[in-house]
Protein backbone atom coordinates (compact mmCIF):
# COMPACT_ATOMS: atom_id res chain seq x y z
CA UNK A 1 0.00 0.00 0.00
CA UNK A 2 2.82 2.77 0.58
CA UNK A 3 4.76 1.75 -2.19
CA UNK A 4 1.56 2.53 -4.69
CA UNK A 5 0.93 5.50 -2.54
CA UNK A 6 4.66 6.63 -3.67
CA UNK A 7 4.47 5.76 -7.14
CA UNK A 8 0.90 7.72 -7.37
CA UNK A 9 2.52 10.96 -5.78
CA UNK A 10 5.25 10.64 -8.01
CA UNK A 11 3.29 10.64 -10.45
CA UNK A 12 1.26 13.63 -9.89
CA UNK A 13 4.61 15.20 -9.12
CA UNK A 14 5.75 14.17 -12.71
CA UNK A 15 2.32 15.87 -13.96
CA UNK A 16 2.46 19.12 -12.39
CA UNK A 17 5.80 19.91 -13.70
CA UNK A 18 4.81 18.89 -16.92
CA UNK A 19 1.66 21.42 -16.66
CA UNK A 20 3.79 23.85 -15.01
CA UNK A 21 7.01 23.91 -17.30
CA UNK A 22 5.03 23.68 -20.75
CA UNK A 23 2.62 27.14 -20.69
CA UNK A 24 1.46 27.21 -23.99
CA UNK A 25 -1.84 24.82 -23.96
CA UNK A 26 -2.43 22.82 -26.69
CA UNK A 27 -5.85 20.71 -27.00
CA UNK A 28 -6.61 18.47 -30.55
CA UNK A 29 -9.50 19.78 -32.04
CA UNK A 30 -9.07 18.44 -36.04
CA UNK A 31 -10.71 20.18 -39.23
CA UNK A 32 -8.27 17.82 -41.61
CA UNK A 33 -8.90 14.66 -40.38
CA UNK A 34 -6.94 12.48 -43.68
CA UNK A 35 -4.28 10.23 -42.56
CA UNK A 36 -4.08 11.29 -39.13
CA UNK A 37 -1.18 10.08 -36.75
CA UNK A 38 -1.15 9.48 -33.47
CA UNK A 39 0.54 10.92 -30.34
CA UNK A 40 3.02 7.81 -31.02
CA UNK A 41 2.80 5.49 -33.76
CA UNK A 42 5.04 2.87 -35.51
CA UNK A 43 8.01 3.47 -37.58
CA UNK A 44 10.01 0.22 -38.53
CA UNK A 45 11.20 -1.36 -35.65
CA UNK A 46 10.77 1.48 -33.46
CA UNK A 47 8.44 4.26 -32.59
CA UNK A 48 7.50 7.86 -33.64
CA UNK A 49 6.05 10.90 -32.07
CA UNK A 50 4.66 14.13 -31.93
CA UNK A 51 6.99 16.29 -29.68
CA UNK A 52 3.91 17.77 -27.68
CA UNK A 53 6.42 19.14 -25.04
CA UNK A 54 8.54 20.88 -27.35
CA UNK A 55 6.25 22.09 -29.58
CA UNK A 56 5.12 23.71 -25.97
CA UNK A 57 8.03 25.32 -25.42
CA UNK A 58 8.24 26.50 -28.95
CA UNK A 59 4.45 28.14 -28.94
CA UNK A 60 5.22 29.40 -25.44
CA UNK A 61 8.14 31.57 -26.80
CA UNK A 62 6.13 32.70 -29.61
CA UNK A 63 3.60 33.68 -26.86
CA UNK A 64 5.88 35.89 -25.22
CA UNK A 65 8.08 36.99 -28.44
CA UNK A 66 4.76 38.52 -29.30
CA UNK A 67 3.96 39.92 -26.28
CA UNK A 68 6.77 41.93 -26.06
CA UNK A 69 6.57 43.35 -29.74
CA UNK A 70 4.36 45.33 -32.10
CA UNK A 71 6.75 45.60 -35.39
CA UNK A 72 7.52 42.71 -37.05
CA UNK A 73 9.07 41.38 -40.16
CA UNK A 74 10.85 39.14 -42.43
CA UNK A 75 14.03 38.67 -43.57
CA UNK A 76 14.83 38.07 -47.48
CA UNK A 77 17.32 36.68 -49.59
CA UNK A 78 15.64 34.24 -51.80
CA UNK A 79 18.25 33.38 -54.87
CA UNK A 80 20.55 36.24 -53.57
CA UNK A 81 18.23 38.60 -54.34
CA UNK A 82 19.22 41.46 -51.70
CA UNK A 83 22.92 40.33 -52.62
CA UNK A 84 25.22 37.20 -51.38
CA UNK A 85 25.97 38.30 -47.72
CA UNK A 86 29.73 39.02 -47.01
CA UNK A 87 31.77 36.64 -45.11
CA UNK A 88 30.65 35.72 -41.57
CA UNK A 89 33.18 36.02 -38.47
CA UNK A 90 33.49 32.58 -38.01
CA UNK A 91 32.63 30.20 -40.88
CA UNK A 92 32.90 26.37 -42.10
CA UNK A 93 33.19 24.65 -45.10
CA UNK A 94 31.04 21.74 -45.71
CA UNK A 95 32.73 19.52 -48.08
CA UNK A 96 30.69 16.89 -49.95
CA UNK A 97 32.31 13.17 -50.87
CA UNK A 98 30.10 13.47 -54.27
CA UNK A 99 31.99 16.34 -55.26
CA UNK A 100 30.00 18.93 -54.65
CA UNK A 101 30.85 22.95 -54.34
CA UNK A 102 31.57 22.72 -50.68
CA UNK A 103 28.95 24.79 -48.76
CA UNK A 104 29.83 27.88 -46.62
CA UNK A 105 28.13 27.88 -43.07
CA UNK A 106 28.37 30.11 -40.28
CA UNK A 107 29.63 28.42 -36.72
CA UNK A 108 26.01 27.71 -35.91
CA UNK A 109 25.25 25.53 -39.48
CA UNK A 110 23.31 28.65 -41.49
CA UNK A 111 24.06 29.04 -44.88
CA UNK A 112 26.20 31.65 -46.75
CA UNK A 113 23.61 31.25 -49.81
CA UNK A 114 20.62 33.12 -49.56
CA UNK A 115 21.55 34.10 -45.97
CA UNK A 116 20.87 37.23 -44.78
CA UNK A 117 24.12 38.85 -42.68
CA UNK A 118 23.46 39.37 -38.60
CA UNK A 119 25.70 42.34 -37.26
CA UNK A 120 26.66 42.55 -33.64
CA UNK A 121 25.76 45.66 -32.00
CA UNK A 122 29.09 47.60 -32.60
CA UNK A 123 31.12 45.59 -34.91
CA UNK A 124 30.03 46.43 -38.20
CA UNK A 125 33.27 45.23 -39.86
CA UNK A 126 31.85 41.31 -40.89
CA UNK A 127 28.64 39.87 -40.28
CA UNK A 128 28.60 37.97 -36.72
CA UNK A 129 26.67 35.01 -38.14
CA UNK A 130 23.49 34.24 -40.67
CA UNK A 131 20.04 33.79 -40.57
CA UNK A 132 17.83 31.87 -43.20
CA UNK A 133 15.53 33.61 -45.88
CA UNK A 134 12.26 33.93 -44.53
CA UNK A 135 13.21 34.37 -40.69
CA UNK A 136 10.41 36.28 -38.47
CA UNK A 137 11.86 39.06 -36.98
CA UNK A 138 10.76 42.22 -34.11
CA UNK A 139 12.06 45.15 -35.14
CA UNK A 140 13.26 47.93 -32.75
CA UNK A 141 14.38 50.88 -34.16
CA UNK A 142 15.30 51.36 -38.43
CA UNK A 143 18.14 54.25 -39.25
CA UNK A 144 19.02 55.24 -43.65
CA UNK A 145 21.04 51.98 -43.54
CA UNK A 146 20.45 49.17 -40.75
CA UNK A 147 17.59 47.73 -39.30
CA UNK A 148 17.53 46.80 -35.37
CA UNK A 149 16.10 43.61 -34.60
CA UNK A 150 15.32 40.26 -32.51
CA UNK A 151 14.81 37.04 -34.60
CA UNK A 152 12.74 34.71 -33.20
CA UNK A 153 14.76 31.73 -33.44
CA UNK A 154 18.00 33.34 -32.32
CA UNK A 155 19.04 35.05 -29.00
CA UNK A 156 20.65 38.72 -28.67
CA UNK A 157 19.62 42.31 -31.14
CA UNK A 158 21.40 42.57 -34.29
CA UNK A 159 21.54 45.10 -37.23
CA UNK A 160 21.21 43.67 -40.69
CA UNK A 161 20.96 46.33 -44.05
CA UNK A 162 17.90 47.50 -44.86
CA UNK A 163 17.66 45.83 -48.08
CA UNK A 164 17.16 42.16 -46.28
CA UNK A 165 14.71 43.37 -44.06
CA UNK A 166 10.19 43.62 -45.32
CA UNK A 167 8.09 44.81 -43.00
CA UNK A 168 4.42 42.90 -42.19
CA UNK A 169 1.28 44.19 -41.02
CA UNK A 170 0.60 41.15 -38.76
CA UNK A 171 0.67 42.00 -35.05
CA UNK A 172 0.57 38.39 -34.20
CA UNK A 173 0.40 35.38 -35.54
CA UNK A 174 -2.43 33.01 -34.53
CA UNK A 175 -1.83 29.86 -37.02
CA UNK A 176 1.17 28.12 -36.76
CA UNK A 177 2.76 24.88 -38.86
CA UNK A 178 5.24 22.87 -36.95
CA UNK A 179 7.51 20.61 -39.28
CA UNK A 180 9.36 17.56 -37.68
CA UNK A 181 12.90 16.92 -39.06
CA UNK A 182 13.79 13.93 -37.29
CA UNK A 183 9.97 12.16 -36.76
CA UNK A 184 9.61 13.19 -40.43
CA UNK A 185 6.11 14.89 -39.16
CA UNK A 186 3.79 17.93 -39.71
CA UNK A 187 1.29 19.48 -37.59
CA UNK A 188 -0.78 22.58 -37.74
CA UNK A 189 -2.30 24.71 -34.55
CA UNK A 190 -4.32 27.47 -34.45
CA UNK A 191 -4.53 29.57 -31.47
CA UNK A 192 -8.38 30.53 -29.67
CA UNK A 193 -8.12 32.22 -27.07
CA UNK A 194 -5.88 31.06 -24.69
CA UNK A 195 -5.49 27.68 -26.21
CA UNK A 196 -3.85 26.37 -28.93
CA UNK A 197 -6.32 23.83 -31.46
CA UNK A 198 -4.23 21.19 -33.30
CA UNK A 199 -5.95 21.07 -36.52
CA UNK A 200 -4.20 18.31 -38.02
CA UNK A 201 -1.36 15.66 -37.47
CA UNK A 202 0.16 14.45 -40.82
CA UNK A 203 3.48 12.36 -42.07
CA UNK A 204 5.69 14.22 -44.16
CA UNK A 205 8.91 14.46 -45.33
CA UNK A 206 11.59 16.79 -45.28
CA UNK A 207 15.13 18.01 -47.39
CA UNK A 208 17.88 15.32 -48.01
CA UNK A 209 21.20 16.70 -46.91
CA UNK A 210 23.09 15.76 -50.35
CA UNK A 211 23.99 18.82 -52.24
CA UNK A 212 24.08 19.82 -54.69
CA UNK A 213 20.54 19.77 -55.78
CA UNK A 214 19.12 18.12 -52.60
CA UNK A 215 19.30 20.18 -49.07
CA UNK A 216 18.02 19.82 -45.86
CA UNK A 217 14.92 21.59 -44.28
CA UNK A 218 16.33 24.74 -42.07
CA UNK A 219 15.42 24.72 -38.72
CA UNK A 220 13.93 27.64 -37.22
CA UNK A 221 10.78 29.94 -37.17
CA UNK A 222 9.58 31.31 -40.93
CA UNK A 223 6.96 34.11 -42.21
CA UNK A 224 4.85 32.27 -45.10
CA UNK A 225 6.37 34.15 -47.88
CA UNK A 226 4.23 33.53 -51.21
CA UNK A 227 1.88 30.62 -52.53
CA UNK A 228 2.06 28.91 -55.91
CA UNK A 229 -0.56 26.37 -56.79
CA UNK A 230 1.77 24.93 -59.64
CA UNK A 231 5.54 24.81 -57.97
CA UNK A 232 6.89 23.91 -61.91
CA UNK A 233 10.75 22.25 -60.56
CA UNK A 234 13.71 21.73 -63.15
CA UNK A 235 15.28 18.71 -63.94
CA UNK A 236 18.37 18.22 -61.56
CA UNK A 237 21.34 20.08 -63.72
CA UNK A 238 19.53 22.02 -66.16
CA UNK A 239 18.54 25.47 -66.35
CA UNK A 240 15.43 25.19 -68.24
CA UNK A 241 13.96 21.83 -68.57
CA UNK A 242 11.28 21.77 -66.64
CA UNK A 243 11.03 18.28 -64.59
CA UNK A 244 7.16 18.34 -63.04
CA UNK A 245 5.45 20.80 -60.49
CA UNK A 246 4.60 20.40 -56.86
CA UNK A 247 0.63 21.01 -56.00
CA UNK A 248 0.14 23.61 -53.43
CA UNK A 249 3.22 24.98 -52.71
CA UNK A 250 3.91 27.32 -49.87
CA UNK A 251 7.14 29.23 -49.56
CA UNK A 252 8.70 29.56 -46.46
CA UNK A 253 12.81 29.52 -46.52
CA UNK A 254 14.82 29.83 -49.55
CA UNK A 255 12.92 27.42 -52.21
CA UNK A 256 11.83 25.45 -49.36
CA UNK A 257 7.76 25.00 -49.67
CA UNK A 258 5.42 22.79 -47.96
CA UNK A 259 3.62 21.20 -50.97
CA UNK A 260 1.81 18.00 -51.74
CA UNK A 261 3.22 14.77 -53.90
CA UNK A 262 5.66 16.13 -56.50
CA UNK A 263 4.53 15.20 -60.28
CA UNK A 264 6.86 14.34 -62.49
CA UNK A 265 6.16 14.72 -66.20
CA UNK A 266 4.88 13.56 -68.38
CA UNK A 267 1.80 12.76 -66.01
CA UNK A 268 0.22 16.23 -65.75
CA UNK A 269 -2.66 14.81 -62.92
CA UNK A 270 -1.96 15.56 -59.41
CA UNK A 271 -1.36 12.48 -57.21
CA UNK A 272 -2.75 12.15 -53.91
CA UNK A 273 -0.63 10.20 -51.58
CA UNK A 274 2.86 8.63 -51.41
CA UNK A 275 3.74 5.76 -49.38
CA UNK A 276 7.29 7.65 -48.86
CA UNK A 277 5.76 10.06 -46.83
CA UNK A 278 6.67 9.88 -43.04
CA UNK A 279 9.35 7.48 -43.72
CA UNK A 280 13.17 9.40 -44.43
CA UNK A 281 13.73 12.81 -45.60
CA UNK A 282 14.11 12.94 -49.63
CA UNK A 283 13.03 16.28 -50.92
CA UNK A 284 15.48 18.99 -52.10
CA UNK A 285 14.54 20.98 -48.92
CA UNK A 286 10.83 21.38 -49.36
CA UNK A 287 8.58 19.29 -46.72
CA UNK A 288 6.41 17.05 -48.74
CA UNK A 289 2.72 15.99 -47.75
CA UNK A 290 -0.28 14.29 -49.03
CA UNK A 291 -1.70 16.77 -51.75
CA UNK A 292 -4.96 17.39 -49.81
CA UNK A 293 -2.88 18.37 -46.97
CA UNK A 294 -1.00 20.74 -48.72
CA UNK A 295 -3.97 22.16 -50.20
CA UNK A 296 -5.80 22.74 -46.46
CA UNK A 297 -1.99 24.44 -45.76
CA UNK A 298 -2.19 26.61 -48.83
CA UNK A 299 -5.68 27.82 -48.31
CA UNK A 300 -5.24 28.13 -44.81
CA UNK A 301 -1.89 30.18 -43.58
CA UNK A 302 -2.43 33.19 -45.26
CA UNK A 303 1.19 34.94 -46.39
CA UNK A 304 2.68 36.96 -43.94
CA UNK A 305 0.25 35.90 -41.49
CA UNK A 306 1.44 32.24 -40.87
CA UNK A 307 4.46 30.72 -39.60
CA UNK A 308 5.95 27.75 -40.07
CA UNK A 309 8.16 26.19 -37.03
CA UNK A 310 10.78 23.83 -38.05
CA UNK A 311 12.30 21.90 -35.17
CA UNK A 312 14.50 18.33 -34.89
Amino acid sequence: MKNKLRYLIFGLLVFVSYAVSNSAVIEKELTYKKYTLGDTYKYGKGTRNFQWEKISNNLDRLDSFQSQNLRFGSLKNYKNINGIPPVARQIAMQKYSNGARPTVKDKFGHRRNQGIPLYALGQMDRPDRYAPDGSLVSIISRDLEYYKVVVESMDGEWLIPVRYVKEIEAKSFSKVIVVDRKNQNIATLEKVGDIWKVRSMNPASTGLDKPPYALPTPLGVFVVQSKKQKMEYLKDGSKTEIDGYAPYATRFSGGGYIHGVPVNLPRTEMIEYSPTLGTTPRSHMCVRNATSHAKYIYSWAETNKGLIIVIE
